[in-house]
């Protein structure tokens, strides 16, 4: 998912004009959040999503909504908002989503219609260890990905990613602040006809010091903290900063995306399909969500309850902090410097110091994420680069190389901001 979003990444920096951001080259005071997409601005930029480590500052960013036990359900889509209208405000909407969303007999569909780049469904509070398991039918088709992710705002992930072209299984995947280790993935059958027709339970079990896929209650895999420790860094490359649950479905076979990500998904799409004929679209289908919050962990500093805030731009633990302080912006044009800036204006979503372009992460195609195993997988084999790497921005597009960086997967996974939110915008 990592090759699609650097391609539109590009297009959308060149139509509007974007200011990029990366670990070794922060936002400027005006424009201080670096979106997920590597993108500064304000606004939406400051919350889901921003990048500290690319940011102005570690104040630049809003403070995260703490974690929520909860399960969701899909009469309506009530509970969600786009991600146009967003301020911070978790308790007033579960979710944001870029794309085409829809709910069918108490169902939630992301769907992706021809020439889109799909749907991105995020929940807007952040778990900090526990479980999320989702009922989920993945969707078909060579070049056709579903992703259900955990990302946090400094590149921890944790992956399930299903390829439209195999439905007999799933891809497993975790990354540590964004580096690729093409040894981290893992694929998991699945027991039935195939992943589309078929109801299965997919959960993340994720504890400071185990991480586990469960598939309809079967421990499928399991990585332990202990054995994620680095001795050259002396760190556990391990995730365990607070996330943002991500599901999404997306086109990896688009043939605008490199070479080996299309290999990965299984070809390039085929816009004339029978789900594109007989319904308009391809799509995913979503059952019972189940958030289940761990207890804050040990040691952990806590001065409230409503939000966790970084410390340090290492992004560690030990560098979060559970607090009091509010996760809701004035305006699209306030930041985590001036938070409430706007607020009195007649409309709280817009500012006369900020456009659109620059509140809005552009939102690319994908899920998210840092990078799919297949994808890396693919760009391996091809270039043969280096099994182990890391990259400051955030995307999923066409790259120098056929192999998979971090670029190529600014909403592969996990985790689209150009075109979906350029897109939401025109309607506006």
């Amino acid at each position: 998912m990592v090759r699609f979003a650097t391609a539109l990444l590009a297009l959308s920096a060149t139509a509007l004009a974007t200011t990029t951001c990366s670990s070794s080259s922060q936002c400027p005071e005006d424009k201080p959040c670096c979106s997920q997409y590597g993108e500064c601005g304000t606004g939406a930029y400051c919350l889901g999503g921003c990048d500290i480590q690319g940011s102005y500052s570690i104040e630049s960013c809003a403070p995260m909504p703490v974690c929520e036990s909860k399960s969701y359900t899909w009469d309506n889509l009530d509970n969600s908002v786009l991600n146009t209208k967003y301020l911070g405000n978790a308790s007033a909407a579960d979710w944001t989503y870029s794309g085409y969303p829809k709910t069918e007999n108490g169902s939630l569909l992301m769907t992706m219609p021809k020439e889109s780049v799909g749907t991105l469904f995020a929940n807007n509070h952040y778990l900090w260890y526990g479980s999320v398991s989702g009922k989920i039918k993945s969707s078909r088709g060579k070049g056709v990905v579903t992703a259900f992710i955990l990302l946090s705002d400094v590149k921890d992930e944790i992956d399930y990613e299903w390829v439209g072209a195999d439905l007999t299984g799933v891809q497993t995947n975790y990354y540590w602040q964004g580096v690729l280790d093409w040894h981290n993935s893992a694929n998991v059958s699945v027991s039935g006809d195939d992943t589309f027709d078929d109801w299965h339970t997919y959960e993340i079990n994720w504890q400071p010091d185990q991480l586990q896929w469960i598939v309809d209650g079967n421990v499928m895999r399991t990585l332990n903290k202990a054995d994620t420790y680095n001795e050259t860094s002396k760190q556990y490359q391990y995730p365990q900063s607070p996330s943002r649950l991500q599901m999404s479905i997306w086109p990896a076979g688009q043939a605008s995306n490199a070479p080996g990500t299309i290999a990965w998904a299984g070809g390039e799409i085929d816009w004339d399909s029978e789900d594109i004929q007989n319904d308009g679209y391809y799509y995913a289908t979503v059952g019972q969500i189940d958030v289940v919050c761990a207890d804050i962990p040990s040691g952990a500093s806590v001065t409230g309850n409503n939000s966790y805030v970084y410390t340090s731009t290492s992004g560690m633990e030990s560098d979060v902090e559970v607090t009091s302080n509010s996760t809701v912006l004035g305006s699209l044009g306030a930041t985590g410097l001036d938070p409430t800036l706007g607020a009195n204006s007649t409309s709280s979503s817009s500012s006369s110091s900020s456009s659109a372009s620059d509140s809005i992460p552009s939102n690319t195609s994908g899920s998210g994420g840092s990078g799919s195993a297949g994808e890396q997988a693919a760009g391996n084999s091809t270039t043969g680069s280096n099994p182990t790497s890391t990259s400051s921005s955030f995307s999923q597009g066409t790259t120098t190389s056929n192999a998979a960086t971090q670029n190529d997967r600014a909403l592969g996974g996990s985790v689209f901001a150009v075109l979906v939110a350029v897109c939401g915008l025109m309607t506006l």
